[in-house]
C-alpha cells in the first residue's frame, strides 16, 4: 500500500451539514497534518450524549457544517513537524480536553483545564484558525478538537495520547469522555473514601461514578433515575440502592435522601445536565460538608438557583470536566487499570454500529436501554 504522509486522504465520514437533521455518510478530504498536528486513523469511537447536544442545536459552541464525535480510539497515521508525543503506527485516543504541560492551568496543579487551544477548539478550528476537512468543495468544522465520526481526522499534539498497544480500541475509545468523566469525578474527590455518595442519572457517566464510588468503598452509593431499567445497571456497577423520583408520592427526593442518609450525602454527582436536578443533588447533601459535584452539561442558557442558605450552611457547588484527569499524564494508567481488572470498560458496550449506519447508533442511544454505542469505522482491526 502507497505512503499515504504528506498527502490529502479522501475518507468516509459522518457529516452533520446543519442542526436537528440526520448525519450524512459522505465522501471527505483530509488534509495532511501541519506543525504541532497528528492525523490519525479512527478504528472505533462511541456515541457519546454531548455528540447528540450539539446536533440538536441546543449547544451555544456549535457550529455547521460539522464533524462530530469525540469518542475514538486509533492509529496514527503521520504527523506535522515538532511532534515529539507520537510517532507513526502508534495506538491513541484523542483528547477534547487537551494538556500541553506549558501553560498557566496545566502547571498551576490545580486543574486538568489546558488553555493551549481552548479558544479555537471552541470554534471548530485547528489551532492556527483554519481547518483539515472539506466536503463537496465545502470546509467542515472541527468538533471538540477530535471529530472522531471520520475515518480520519487531525489533531493538535496536545489533544492526544498514545496507549498501550495491547489494549482493545474498540473499548479502550470510551475512556476518550464518557467513563473517565464519570470515574475521574469520583475517584479524584478528596475524602470521599468511606463515604455516602448520590449520583443522578444512570448512563455511562452515572455508571462510572458508581464504579470510582465502589473503589474508594463508599459505604452508600444511591443511584437515581427514572427509568427503573437502570437500577439492574446500577446494582451491577456497586449501587447500594436505587431511587425512582417518580415513585415516591408526595415525598420530594431530596426529602427521600435526607431520610435514607441521616442527614444528608456526603458526595453528590449529577450526570443529568438538568438544572432542576442540579438543585436537588446539592440540597440532599449534608448541612457541614457535603459537596456536589456538576458534570452533566446543560442547555446553552441554563442557569442553576437555590437558597444562598444551602450554601452558607456549608454545602459545597462545584464541577469537573473530563473527570479532572490530565489526558496526557494520567490516562495511560487508566488504561492500564482497564487491562488488569480494576476498571470496568467492556461492560459499557452495549449495542454496535457500522459507521454507514451510525444514525441508527443514536437511535440506540435514545431507547433507554443502550449504555454505550461503538461504531466500527470500517476497517476492523487493521492498522
Amino acid at each position: 500500500m502507497a505512503s499515504t504522509e504528506g498527502k490529502t486522504i479522501t475518507c468516509k465520514a459522518a457529516v452533520a451539514w446543519e442542526a436537528g437533521k440526520p448525519l450524512s455518510i459522505e465522501d471527505v478530504e483530509v488534509a495532511p497534518p501541519r506543525a504541532g498536528e497528528v492525523r490519525i486513523k479512527i478504528l472505533y469511537t462511541g456515541i457519546c450524549h454531548t455528540d447528540d447536544y450539539t446536533l440538536s442545536g441546543k449547544d451555544p459552541e456549535g457550529v455547521f457544517p460539522v464533524i462530530l464525535g469525540h469518542e475514538g480510539g486509533g492509529v496514527v497515521e503521520s504527523v506535522g513537524e515538532g511532534v515529539d508525543n507520537v510517532k507513526v503506527g502508534d495506538h491513541v485516543v484523542p483528547l477534547y480536553t487537551a494538556e500541553c504541560k506549558e501553560c498557566k492551568m496545566c502547571k498551576s496543579g490545580k486543574t486538568n483545564l489546558c488553555s493551549a487551544v481552548r479558544a479555537t477548539q471552541g470554534q471548530g478550528l485547528m489551532p492556527d484558525g483554519t481547518k483539515r476537512f472539506t466536503c463537496k468543495g465545502q470546509e467542515l468544522h472541527h468538533f471538540m478538537g477530535c471529530s472522531t465520526f471520520s475515518q480520519y481526522t487531525v489533531v493538535s499534539k496536545y489533544s492526544v495520547v498514545a496507549i498501550d498497544p495491547k489494549a482493545s480500541l474498540e473499548k479502550a475509545c470510551l475512556l476518550g469522555c464518557g467513563i473517565t468523566t464519570g470515574y475521574g469525578a469520583a475517584t479524584k474527590s478528596p475524602g470521599i473514601e468511606g463515604s455516602t455518595v448520590a449520583v443522578f442519572g444512570v448512563g455511562c457517566v452515572g455508571l462510572s461514578v458508581i464504579q470510582g464510588a465502589r473503589a474508594k468503598g463508599c459505604t452508600k452509593i444511591i443511584a437515581i433515575d427514572i427509568n427503573d431499567k437502570k437500577k439492574d445497571w446500577a446494582k451491577k456497577f456497586g449501587a447500594t440502592d436505587f431511587v425512582n423520583p417518580t415513585q415516591l408520592g408526595d415525598q420530594s427526593v431530596v426529602d427521600k435522601l435526607i431520610e435514607m442518609t441521616d442527614g444528608g450525602l456526603d458526595f453528590t454527582f449529577d450526570c443529568t445536565g438538568n438544572v432542576q436536578v442540579m438543585r436537588q443533588a446539592l440540597e440532599c447533601c449534608h448541612k457541614g460538608w457535603g459537596v456536589c459535584n456538576i458534570i452533566g452539561v446543560a442547555p446553552a442558557g441554563a442557569e442553576i438557583a437555590t437558597r444562598p442558605f444551602q450554601l452558607v450552611t456549608g454545602r459545597v457547588w462545584k464541577g469537573s470536566a473530563f473527570g479532572g484527569v490530565k489526558g496526557r499524564s494520567e490516562l495511560p494508567g487508566l488504561v492500564a487499570d482497564y487491562q488488569s481488572g480494576k476498571l470496568w470498560v467492556d461492560q459499557f458496550v452495549t449495542h454496535h454500529q457500522p459507521l454507514d449506519k451510525i444514525n441508527a447508533g443514536f437511535d440506540d442511544m435514545h431507547a433507554g436501554d443502550c449504555i454505550r454505542c461503538v461504531v466500527d469505522m470500517g476497517f476492523g482491526d487493521a492498522q
